[in-house]
């Protein structure tokens, strides 16, 4: 029933986002799946009438980013089958307030509950990754440096959190294996030394975005003297990384430096002044903790007369 539904309307809204749709499609139908697998919503159908008709408000409950909005419709089209109004929305990206207001929806009481967990999952969780990216872009504020996000990401929600990342205002990475190479330790390891691994990647992927992993500055000699594309200093120190810099600008490369390891925001600031051009940051997706939004009928018309969501 719900998986027949799809509205070419959500692919539109999802595509004008920069959200891939069938990404988002598959996730939002195994998130509905879970939890109608075992049948229809017995709590609802109890309590709310067939006929009844809720006007809701999606609302912030402590300040952040918004992220995932047009998912958020992409569930609400699918169980409502687009038989839904909307009078206030906000864009993702947005910076919220304690008590604003996300979204402002009317339609038939029963989908809205359908729908809520789903779409509050993924609201929270998405938005919690833009939050706590756009802290990060506050960090560096003042220097030329990027937050950029990792391949530590939930499996199956790749795509829809580093959407979320660039919502924060962060940058990506490489989104799989196949997109970009990244020369890491285990590499190094099986190729002999990290120039021989620089080539050996150059040699059978030559047109891909390359990044090597420097675990010392005598290695990031090594890999400047090739002419490397990036460099990720590896778990560098704040005096480590100013060093790097000058090496690379001594050296003439035009070789983007990016630090990564046990990096905080505490500390961001620091390695930003040091010139280096990123910060690799992890918890931008596997540690961000949800936004807290939530889902609360503003008024309900239940086909006698109707009354007020409050009373």
């Amino acid at each position: 029933m719900i998986t027949e539904a799809w509205s070419p309307e959500s692919d539109e809204r999802l595509r004008a986002a920069g959200i891939d749709a069938e990404d988002a499609r598959r996730v939002v139908l195994t998130a509905l799946e879970e939890d109608l697998r075992y049948g229809a919503d017995a709590t609802t159908d109890a309590t709310v009438s067939a006929g009844a008709i809720g006007e809701a408000v999606v609302g912030a409950r402590r300040p952040g980013t918004l992220a995932g909005l047009p998912i958020a419709l992409a569930v609400l089209d699918l169980v409502t089958r687009g038989r839904y109004e909307v009078s206030e929305c906000r864009a993702d990206g947005e910076q919220l307030g304690t008590g604003d207001v996300v979204l402002h929806v009317t339609a038939t009481a029963r989908e809205l509950l359908v729908a809520e967990r789903t779409m509050l999952n993924l609201l929270c969780h998405l938005s919690g990754i833009a939050t706590v990216t756009a802290r990060w872009n506050e960090a560096l504020k003042g220097t030329d440096c990027k937050v950029r996000d990792t391949r530590k990401t939930l499996p199956g929600m790749r795509r829809l959190q580093k959407y979320a990342v660039r919502c924060g205002g962060g940058e990506n990475h490489r989104h799989g294996l196949g997109d970009a190479v990244l020369v890491k330790d285990n590499h190094v390891v099986a190729a002999g030394s990290v120039g021989a691994a620089l080539q050996a990647v150059r040699a059978h992927a030559g047109g891909l975005p390359c990044e090597v992993e420097v675990t010392t500055l005598e290695q990031l000699d090594e890999v400047l003297a090739l002419g490397a594309d990036e460099v990720l200093l590896d778990n560098f120190t704040v005096d480590q990384c100013a060093e790097a810099v000058r090496r690379r600008n001594a050296a003439g490369a035009r070789t983007r430096l990016e630090a990564s390891g046990g990096l905080t925001l505490g500390v961001a600031a620091a390695y930003a002044r040091t010139g280096v051009d990123l910060l690799a940051v992890g918890a931008l997706t596997h540690s961000a903790p949800a936004l807290d939004l939530g889902l609360d009928f503003t008024s309900y018309t239940d086909g006698s007369g109707g009354r007020d969501a409050s009373s």
